[in-house]
C-alpha cells in the first residue's frame, strides 16, 4: 500500500530524509490516514476513519474547529436546535480524540510524490500483483525551528478557506490597529466606539448584529443595493437605532491617527457618485473566503479560483489523495456539507486502503 510522507516542521512541512528501509525515506510510524486541517470536514473525516479502525493523524495550522469556532450561534445543523460554534468544534474534537486521533499543530506547505521502493521491488510487485511498493507522498511543513516527519498511506486535504481581504492599501499592516476579520474575536475591544462592517452576506449581517450590542454606532457597508444574507437578519439590523446601512458603497481608503490606529474611512457612493467620510475605530471585513491550496497544486488540480477539483466522491486526480470541505469545488459551502464531505472522503480513503 502506498504511503504519504509528511516532513513537518511544527508548522510548515519542509522535506524528507533518506532511509533505505523504506526506499529512501525516513520510516517512523506509518499512519493509515493523515488529514490536513481540523475544521468540521477534517474532524468529521477523522471520526469516520477512526471508527473504521484506521490510525489517523490530523495536522492543523492554528486551532481545531476552523472558521465555525467564531460563530456565536449555530441554528441550522440538523438535530441541534442551537449551539455555539466553539462548543460544536470542541465536541467534534473531543469525539475524535476519544476515538484515538493523534493531533499536531502546524501549517502544511507542500505535497510531493515519491517512489516507495527500488526498481527490483517494483518489478516484483508488478509480477505478483502486490502493491506494497506504490509511491510515497511527501508533504513539507514548518513551524519554528523544529522538524518532524510523518508517513501515511492516504491523505485527506481539508484546509478550508481563509478570509478574503478588501484590498485596501496597508490593510494587512492595520490588522490589530483597527482592521479585523472576526467580530466575535475582536468586537469587545471596540465597546462604546463606532465601527464599520464591510460585506453583504450572512457573516457581515451577523457581525453587524453582534457589534450593535456593544458599539455606539455600526455602519454596514455593502457594494450592492441587495444583500445576499438572510432577509430576517437584515430586517433585524434595519430596526436597530445604532445601525446605519450604506448601500452601493465601497471603502476606498483609510486614514490613521498619530498612533497608527484607524481613524476614518473614505466611502464612495456609486449611485450618488460622491465621497463621504465616516469616523470609526474599527473596520470588520466580511467579504467572503478564498482557498489556500497552492501548495498542493502539483498533485491536486485547482480551478481558476484556487479550489481543488473534485466531485461529490471527494477524489482528486491522484490515487490515495482526497479532499473534503470548503477547499474543494462545490456550489454549497455549509456546516452540514463540510461534515458530509468529511465522511465521504474518509470512507473513500478506507476503501482505497482496503
Amino acid at each position: 500500500m502506498p504511503a504519504f510522507l509528511l516532513t513537518f516542521r511544527c508548522g510548515k512541512v519542509r522535506g524528507f530524509r533518506k532511509n533505505p528501509d523504506i526506499g529512501g525515506l525516513m520510516a517512523d510510524k506509518i499512519y493509515d490516514v493523515v488529514i490536513v486541517g481540523a475544521g468540521t470536514a477534517g474532524l468529521s473525516a477523522a471520526i469516520y476513519a477512526l471508527r473504521a479502525g484506521k490510525s489517523v493523524l490530523v495536522l492543523e495550522e492554528k486551532m481545531y474547529g476552523g472558521q465555525i469556532v467564531v460563530t456565536p450561534e449555530i441554528e441550522n445543523y440538523p438535530g441541534i436546535a442551537k449551539i455555539s460554534g466553539f462548543e460544536f468544534a470542541q465536541s467534534l474534537y473531543q469525539q475524535a480524540k476519544n476515538l484515538g486521533m493523534e493531533y499536531q499543530t502546524g501549517r502544511v506547505l507542500k505535497l510531493q510524490k515519491k517512489e516507495n521502493c527500488h526498481r527490483g521491488d517494483l518489478e516484483a510487485a508488478e509480477f505478483t500483483g502486490e502493491h506494497s511498493c506504490r509511491p510515497l507522498f511527501q508533504v513539507s511543513a514548518e513551524k519554528g525551528d523544529q522538524q518532524e516527519t510523518y508517513q501515511a498511506q492516504s491523505v485527506i486535504l481539508a484546509t478550508g478557506a481563509k478570509n478574503r481581504p478588501l484590498g485596501l492599501e496597508d490593510e494587512q499592516k492595520m490588522v490589530g490597529h483597527g482592521i479585523s476579520y472576526c467580530a466575535t474575536c475582536d468586537g469587545m475591544f471596540f465597546r462604546g466606539k463606532s465601527v464599520a462592517v464591510a460585506g453583504g452576506g450572512n457573516t457581515a449581517l451577523e457581525d453587524a448584529l453582534f457589534l450593535a450590542q456593544y458599539c455606539e454606532k455600526v455602519y454596514l457597508i455593502h457594494r450592492r443595493e441587495e444583500f445576499r444574507g438572510e432577509p430576517d437578519k437584515l430586517k433585524n439590523l434595519e430596526q436597530k437605532e445604532n445601525v446605519e446601512i450604506l448601500r452601493s458603497c465601497v471603502v476606498t481608503h483609510m486614514e490613521k491617527d498619530e498612533d497608527g490606529n484607524l481613524k476614518q474611512l473614505y466611502i464612495w457612493n456609486k449611485q450618488q457618485e460622491k465621497e463621504q467620510k465616516i469616523s470609526v475605530a474599527g473596520l470588520f471585513v466580511a467579504v467572503g473566503q478564498m482557498p489556500d491550496n497552492q501548495e498542493f497544486a502539483d498533485l491536486a488540480a485547482l480551478d481558476e479560483k484556487g479550489y481543488i477539483h473534485a466531485g461529490e466522491d471527494c477524489k482528486t486526480g491522484t490515487e490515495g489523495l482526497f479532499v473534503a470541505g470548503d477547499c474543494r469545488t462545490k456550489t454549497v459551502r455549509q456546516l452540514t456539507t463540510a461534515a458530509a464531505d468529511g465522511a465521504v472522503a474518509a470512507l473513500a480513503a478506507c476503501e482505497y486502503l482496503g
